[in-house]
């Protein structure tokens, strides 16, 4: 099948250059389904969601971000890189371009960003798919990665790092997807990381979370370690109305663990089966 790729591109949006890339276009639009806007997690650029990215673009007019810090979006030390410039990086992002019906899909710490923008910038919002969230916060267990093991990586790969070196941090990938992420890992501003990593701590998940308007799934890695049963029952306490997929054998890099279970998990929820 033909690659789905259009374009990478930058938009001026929330004060900001914000890097992204185009897959599907007119596909999305000829089917008037609504626009998806895929938010990686906490480093990983958007170039290492391509494959995910040609995949969605087959039935929507897809936009895969560069969080602020990361890949080709803008960096600096003045950069405010907390949870709420990120969410309205997201919603001016979908206001530059235009999108006026957009569903979500973020990952990990995009699944936050995606709930913030549920909460705050609801306008235009269609759906919100929560993948693998995390669900430390104030008064909370805290995230089961160590602040390190991204650092040490990012350190690693600045220096230039090969597959066998990134093995260590990622050992049950295949070679292409190493190869990708050490190619781009040197791209993810350690300062980004940092805050991202504090902010899992800091961040209320769960007040966000009950202020979703928009039709929500909650996507959980059968084998992750990430979100477990008795978060599961909390979440659907707080939202009743989301909706529960499981990916049995994904750890917390779902997409990259099980493709097909995740495509399998989001089934029509954003209006036609991937």
């Amino acid at each position: 099948m033909s690659s789905t790729f259009l374009y990478g591109a930058n938009v001026h949006a929330n004060g900001i250059r914000q890097h992204y890339l185009r897959y599907g276009g007119s596909v999305g639009q000829r089917t008037h389904r609504d626009a998806v806007v895929i938010i990686p997690g906490i480093t990983s650029p958007a170039v290492t969601w391509g494959f995910v990215g040609e995949r969605f673009g087959q039935q929507f007019d897809t936009y895969v971000l560069d969080v602020r810090g990361r890949g080709l979006s803008e960096a600096s030390d003045t950069l405010d890189y907390s949870l709420a410039a990120q969410a309205a990086d997201v919603a001016m992002f979908a206001q530059a371009l235009g999108l006026n019906r957009y569903a979500l899909v973020g990952h990990s710490m995009g699944a936050r960003i995606a709930a913030r923008v549920a909460r705050d910038y609801p306008q235009g919002l269609t759906r919100a798919v929560l993948v693998d969230p995390p669900v430390s916060g104030p008064g909370r267990r805290p995230y089961p990665s160590k602040l390190p093991w991204y650092i040490d990586s990012i350190r690693e790969a600045r220096a230039g790092m090969d597959v066998e070196a990134m093995k260590k941090y990622c050992p049950t990938w295949t070679d292409a997807q190493l190869t990708l992420r050490a190619e781009w890992l040197h791209t993810c501003d350690e300062r980004a990381v940092i805050a991202s990593f504090e902010g899992f701590h800091t961040d209320d998940f769960h007040q966000d979370l009950q202020h979703l308007a928009v039709p929500a799934m909650l996507m959980v890695a059968g084998r992750g370690d990430v979100v477990q049963a008795a978060d599961i029952e909390e979440i659907r306490n707080l939202l009743p109305a989301i909706e529960l997929s499981r990916v049995p054998n994904a750890g917390h890099m779902i997409p990259w663990d099980d493709e097909e279970g995740f495509y399998v998990a989001l089934s029509s929820f954003l209006g036609s089966k991937i």
